[in-house]
């Protein structure tokens, strides 16, 4: 998401969002649903996508919809209606836990992705649907753009370091920066997506950077975003059976006004936006603000020129009567009681401290392991006998169709066949314990189907000694 620069920046924006766009310009990249689109002051117009889930479902098991029901955080059970077998036979985990997708969405991330191989900018472990698809939606699917976009992105992850900032990056300053700058994750909406809270006004700058320096403040929470797509997302997706790609966020901006924008926050805040527009679009669903006074409302109109009209739509500020607004959206049990809600997570130390989720369950965060594992290992498999990691292999140019080049070429890359080798221990290990979750499944599946039978001949019987009861008196 691009800010507004030069003289755009002295323009407020204003969205204006109607019924449905213009059928002509929609036919061609978006899905089936209605869209709307977002006009600026100065005329640009914006397409507003759907929620980026709004065609991704796992099966339901049952006639209902699954959508009716109300998700919870502890519903691994929920998640056994998906057949566990699937789980072997998968190469990527978002083919899991995406479901079904809008032919049209399908078609043009299938183009994107043909365009970025036969070019040699697509690494194997970007090369995901969700990815292309969140960065085709970061410019309304026009191709050209998307592809910087995204070429900006590949650039960032292998200079920052993403992956060894997974592996490596530690953060034992974490309570101390939780005392100074509360915020953490806690509990989903009523969707199930993942709750993010900010208490804006209680964070002290100077004493986080007492605790501890901006550069190790941002890889945190590039390392906390990283956790959110690869824990979190799929963790909320197993628990609801729908397939869950963005966040709710609340900040409360109590006391907050232009004194609170020194040039250290501004900092902090413009590299933290910068990121997560860039290289983490299509994440955020909704952003409700809370206790918005006159002096945020005055910050509000500066800030908002720096953030793209798409995302200024999903903004809702809201002065101290938030609470009907917020349980519209968010069940009153995963509200922390400061906002008004039931939680404190007293065992924790407060909600914020909790992270409080779905994806605390530990067995959902063992299935994602070992999906994730699965994906690893196939994905070196794939690299070892020469082919390219892909959704639909068979639609994707054989070895020797195109150039090796800029990095991401197959002959450049090695397989480390000892660390493959302790990949596949673990993977087989995780895989047992699958195979034996799946024969307890198996065996108490027949003993409620047992029950059932049961209980109908038990239906039968009472149902004819009712009518023996009742016929004497007739």
């Amino acid at each position: 998401m691009s800010s507004v620069k030069g003289k755009e920046k002295e323009k407020d924006v204003e969205v204006l969002i109607t019924t449905r766009g213009d059928p002509e310009s929609l036919s061609t990249y978006s899905s089936s649903c209605e869209r709307s689109w977002l006009q600026s002051s100065d005329g640009r117009t914006k397409c507003l996508h759907p929620p980026i889930e709004t065609h991704w479902e796992l099966p339901s098991s049952g006639p209902a919809s699954s959508s009716t029901k109300k998700p919870s955080s502890s519903s691994f059970k929920s998640f056994f209606t998906f057949p566990l077998t699937k789980l072997r036979r998968t190469k990527s985990m978002q083919t899991i836990l995406e479901g079904p997708r809008d032919p049209k969405d399908a078609q043009i991330v299938e183009s994107f992705r043909r365009m970025l191989f036969l070019e040699g900018l697509l690494p194997t472990k970007h090369n995901d649907y969700h990815t292309l698809l969140r960065f085709l939606r970061m410019r309304d699917f026009d191709m050209s753009k998307s592809k910087d976009v995204f070429l900006n992105y590949l650039k960032w992850h292998d200079e920052f370091g993403v992956d060894m900032l997974l592996k490596e990056f530690k953060f034992p300053e974490y309570a101390e920066v939780k005392k100074c700058y509360p915020h953490g994750y806690h509990g989903v909406d009523r969707h199930g997506r993942p709750v993010y809270i900010e208490r804006l006004g209680m964070v002290d700058l100077n004493k986080l950077l007492q605790v501890t320096t901006f550069e190790r403040f941002i890889k945190y929470h590039v390392s906390e975003q990283e956790k959110t797509l690869r824990v979190r997302y799929p963790a909320c997706s197993m628990a609801t059976k729908k397939h869950i790609a963005s966040t709710t966020s609340i900040l409360d901006v109590n006391g907050v006004g232009m004194s609170n924008f020194s040039k250290p926050a501004r900092y902090l805040f413009m590299e933290i936006q910068k990121i997560d527009s860039s290289y983490y679009p299509e994440t955020l669903h909704k952003l409700f603000i809370i206790n918005a006074g006159s002096g945020f409302k005055m910050l509000w109109k500066a800030v908002k020129t720096f953030l793209d009209v798409r995302t200024v739509a999903k903004v809702q500020v809201l002065g101290s009567n938030y609470l009907s607004v917020l349980l519209e959206a968010i069940d009153i049990s995963n509200l922390p009681s400061f906002l008004g809600g039931k939680c404190t997570c007293s065992d924790y130390g407060g909600c914020l401290m909790s992270d409080r989720g779905p994806w605390k369950n530990p067995d959902l965060v063992e299935m994602i392991e070992v999906i994730s594992l699965r994906e690893e290992t196939d994905s070196k498999n794939d690299l070892t006998n020469g082919d390219v990691a892909s959704e639909d292999s068979s639609s994707m140019p054989q070895k020797g169709d195109t150039d090796t080049k800029n990095g991401f070429g197959l002959n450049n890359l090695a397989l480390d066949e000892s660390a493959c080798a302790g990949t596949e221990s673990k993977y087989k290990l995780a895989l047992q314990k699958i195979n034996g979750l799946e024969a307890a499944l198996g065996d108490t599946k027949n003993k409620i189907e047992t029950l059932e039978v049961a209980l109908e001949d038990t239906k039968m019987a009472l149902k004819d000694l009712t009518q023996h009861i009742i016929q004497p008196k007739l």
